[in-house]
């Protein structure tokens, strides 16, 4: 007796299964490879701050972002460059936890920050001005460090790099 080919019903039950294990497991077909990872530094009242990034480069990494994370330590965030300075919409879907939105301008000065956005929300969260980059932090990270708009973002991304 020859064994059976498994049935259409079975391979579509597994190839869901598959899927429902990437995603419980905070993968994504496209983000199973490491993202580029880098340091920025947060310049603060004179004081810098350290900050342990993954850069967002590809379409596939820039769609899936920080979605299905169950957290990010204060010190580490997701920088999300652009090849110029535009106008920049994000928003919160399939991401588990709450997050500050840094916009930051071509020359490294913050633009203006999203604080606290809503986990799984689809509200469009926009720059509100042609911003080079974003990036995301733990929600409440930029109170706790006294980071705010006019503040320094020191990356090679930026004109003001050393």
């Amino acid at each position: 007796m020859q064994p059976s080919l498994p049935s259409m019903f079975e391979f579509r039950a597994t190839l869901r299964l598959a899927l429902f294990l990437f995603a419980l497991f905070g993968l994504t077909l496209g983000s199973v490879a490491k993202m580029t990872q880098d340091v920025l530094w947060l310049v603060v009242s004179g004081h810098e701050h350290r900050i342990s990034i993954e850069i967002a480069i590809t379409p596939e990494e820039m769609a899936s972002g920080l979605m299905y994370r169950t957290s990010l330590p204060d010190a580490q965030g997701m920088l999300f460059p652009s090849p110029a300075p535009r106008e920049v919409s994000m928003w919160m879907r399939n991401t588990y936890i709450p997050l500050d939105m840094v916009f930051i301008r071509a020359d490294g000065v913050i633009h203006r920050i999203e604080a606290m956005t809503e986990p799984f929300s689809e509200t469009i969260i926009a720059s509100q001005g042609p911003v080079l980059a974003v990036l995301e932090l733990a929600g409440g990270a930029s109170a706790r460090l006294g980071l705010k708009s006019g503040d320094r973002v020191r990356h090679r991304i930026f004109a003001n790099a050393p």
